[in-house]
């Protein structure tokens, strides 16, 4: 894979949206980029995928809590934006693993580690990480080792 793919087909996209004289989508899109160049720059290396997603959950989480905060305000016209800024940013992610394959990811990972108590937490969530990286939920991985490791 190259380094840069979702920044690339991100600006590919944008640049298509221009043409065709779709701003709304153009601007959207030309914000993200600007966050995944800006991740690129700050990291002073070429973005893997994973690296990639990480910027895409965040900007995606942003635009969940605007929306929220937005319809809670009563403003309909910036909740609908905010929810089609989502909306295009969600396509460009990868499904959510499943609660089976998520499960199975972390005893596979836990027998890798030899991990056996929650102390030996961070062992395991080092390991998953990058597999699961804009695949799955921080809080919800976390909870789910530590509930496999009796904690």
């Amino acid at each position: 894979r190259e380094p840069g793919t979702i920044e690339q087909r991100m600006k590919d996209d944008a640049i298509a949206a221009l043409k065709a004289g779709d701003r709304r989508r153009r601007e959207a899109l030309s914000q993200v980029v600007a966050a995944l160049k800006k991740a690129r720059i700050d990291s002073r290396k070429d973005p893997s995928e994973a690296d990639e997603l990480v910027v895409l959950k965040r900007e995606h989480k942003r635009r969940a809590e605007a929306l929220e905060l937005y319809e809670q305000a009563g403003r309909q016209d910036l909740a609908d934006q905010e929810r089609f800024e989502a909306g295009l940013l969600a396509s460009y992610m990868p499904e959510e693993l499943g609660a089976d394959e998520l499960a199975a990811m972390v005893d596979e990972a836990i027998a890798a580690t030899g991990a056996a108590t929650p102390k030996e937490m961070g062992k395991v969530m080092a390991q998953l990480m990058p597999k699961v990286a804009g695949r799955a939920d921080g809080k919800a991985l976390s909870a789910l080792v530590r509930a496999k490791l009796g904690g």
